[in-house]
């Protein structure tokens, strides 16, 4: 199931809507008119999703080599009600990843790399019996199959403020084991774009952060591109925000020191354009290293790039795009680049907009290829909540239709909008509420996959199973490669003979888990007991109930988690393995 992040419509002070600089210094009159009526209609695109908090940042779109439109839109710091401008300063998330691969492939040309070399031959420290069977490619590539460290349990909430070196973040969250055989799939993957950069300080003796500057920013002349270090003073740096149904708060705190090759830059939509333009030159990379760099491996990952083809306006008509994404606490960005016709998009967010900026990419797109383009919408999701939570489900329901028929063209009934309004009341606890909106977004949308599966979880959660297989059934039907659907089919379809049957375990034994358990060193599990219940909770997590499969056995009804207790040859509790998301996550018992 997807979900999207929730924003609210409102009126913003009069100084985000400054800072603007239309460039329309082109030769021919004709190309400069052409060009001038396109950067009007990115103005209208841009000012409208700034009114409508869909966007709060910096924004950069470049035809046939030419900047035609920059401008900032909203406040850098919304404290000190300091606007953006072209020249501010935003963290890139995983951007940072496409300056990372080419520094790899600048070692390849000078042969201190291969790309086919092994882990292990450039970290000799690192474990050898995973170093031994990646390659250099697949952490390009993200094939290795080593875990990503922000997908490791906790981590965010109990690791991420912490400053680590390089070699110790290394030894601790990104040795892990394999969680498949390097090459077999893709899985995105941040501990390989960590190993990436700890390659190159190896081989280069260098920081990460030097060879970056020495290589690619002062040869480029990239002088608002740098490491993001939180106590350094930086220039026009845009503080992270938040969205949340209420309105905008301040990011998370978030050392910089972790996300490092993976995600640690920061940059300037001008500063992106100068890189841009380079990578059409062999200042940074030659040609055949830039072939390498776009061709597109699994799932149609290139080195450090998305590699994909932009579907025009309405029809079938696509362009070669090549992109990348990034969030990091607080921002949201993205880089486009149209190689056949030198074009380019560039969205910087300091306000954590999700999906925010693929709609607007595909507005602007269009707009470069002259094609129809739809304008942002009034957030439809931030009203409806309000109705519901001071009149009702009902009386929000009613406002939807009525919304629907007079105003269909002012506000956004897309798939997604109903979809993040239905999680947010889930989230909420407010069950009865959620299936009724995910009930209307099926209504809407009875070709969408996702509603069914939405839907089916909101029954799940509910305690519908019945209803919950109907609607995971239809989710597969309209689309097969839903393995989401059909993982929750098996386990609803198909319980074990315990579960079918009530799991009858004697309740006595539950003292015998009762403990705390080391999951990682700053993430624990308490497991306790609550009446007749076996209860766990995880550091800075809800408490949820362990329900039996049979005895040291258990499962989640709230994730898609089991958890299995492990004991000695004495037949004392020892720890604890959960299993989740195809790994295994062992925890010793401490307490």
């Amino acid at each position: 199931m997807n979900r999207t992040p929730a924003w609210q419509p409102g009126r913003l002070p009069q100084a985000m809507f400054v800072c603007a600089m239309i460039l329309i210094s082109l030769q021919g009159h004709g190309l400069a008119q052409s060009q001038a009526q396109k950067a009007i209609k990115i103005d209208e695109v841009m000012t409208l999703a700034n009114k409508y908090r869909l966007f709060n940042g910096s924004v950069l779109v470049a035809e046939n080599g030419k900047v035609i439109y920059k401008k900032g839109l909203g406040l850098a710091n919304m404290e000190w009600n300091i606007p953006n401008t072209p020249e501010t300063r935003f963290r890139l998330g995983s951007i940072t990843k496409q300056f990372t691969a080419t520094l790899i492939l600048q070692l390849v040309e000078q042969g201190k790399i291969k790309l086919d070399g092994k882990l292990s031959d450039y970290l000799p420290d690192y474990r050898k019996d995973v170093g031994e069977k990646v390659t250099v490619h697949q952490l390009l590539s993200h094939t290795s199959g080593i875990p990503s460290y922000t997908g490791l349990p906790g981590f965010f909430n109990n690791v991420s403020r912490n400053p680590y070196s390089v070699d110790e973040f290394v030894k601790k969250y990104a040795s892990n084991d394999l969680e498949f055989e390097p090459g077999s799939k893709f899985s995105y993957n941040n501990s390989g774009y960590f190993l990436l950069g700890a390659i190159i300080e190896k081989v280069t003796g260098k920081p990460y952060e030097q060879v970056l500057k020495e290589k690619i920013f002062e040869p480029l002349g990239m002088k608002n591109t740098g490491y993001d270090h939180h106590a350094t003073l930086i220039q026009k740096r845009a503080s992270g925000y938040e969205k949340t149904a209420d309105g905008y708060v301040n990011a998370a705190y978030l050392d910089m020191s972790l996300p490092y090759a993976a995600g640690s830059l920061y940059s300037t939509v001008e500063d992106l354009y100068l890189w841009d333009q380079a990578l059409y030159t062999e200042r940074v990379l030659s040609t055949q290293s830039k072939d390498l760099m776009y061709k597109p491996n699994l799932e149609n990952y290139a080195y450090g790039w998305a590699i994909t083809k932009a579907k025009l306006g309405t029809g079938t008509e696509t362009v070669p795009q090549i992109g990348h994404n990034g969030g990091i606490n607080g921002f949201n960005t993205l880089i486009l680049r149209f190689p056949v016709q030198k074009n380019l998009i560039v969205l910087l967010d300091n306000t954590s907009q999700g999906g925010s900026l693929d709609r607007l990419s595909k507005a602007l797109t269009n707009i470069l290829y002259d094609q129809p383009y739809d304008l942002p919408k009034l957030p439809l999701a931030a009203v409806l909540r309000k109705t519901i939570e001071e009149k009702g489900i009902e009386a929000g329901v009613a406002q939807y239709r009525d919304l629907k028929t007079t105003q269909g063209s002012v506000y956004d009934f897309s798939e997604p909008e109903l979809n993040q309004l239905g999680y947010q009341l889930l989230q909420g606890k407010k069950l009865k509420d959620a299936v009724e909106i995910f009930k209307l977004n099926v209504e809407a949308y009875p070709q969408g996959f996702n509603t069914y599966d939405s839907l089916g979880e909101a029954y799940v959660t509910s305690g519908n199973n019945e209803l919950a297989i109907q609607n995971y059934r239809k989710s597969l039907e309209l689309n097969p490669q839903n393995a989401g659907a059909v993982t929750m089919l098996k386990r609803l379809e198909n319980p074990s003979p315990a579960v079918a049957a009530g799991a009858m375990v004697d309740q006595k034994i539950y003292d015998t888990y009762v403990g705390e358990y080391e999951i990682a060193p700053a993430f624990k599990m308490a497991v306790f007991k609550e009446g007749d219940k076996l209860m766990t909770q995880a550091t800075n997590q809800p408490a949820f109930e362990l329900y039996p499969e049979s005895a040291d056995n258990f499962f989640l009804k709230v994730v898609e988690a089991k958890v299995t207790f492990t004991r000695d040859d004495k037949g004392q509790v020892t720890g604890l393995v959960i299993h989740q998301g195809g790994r295994d996550v062992p925890g010793k018992k401490i307490k």
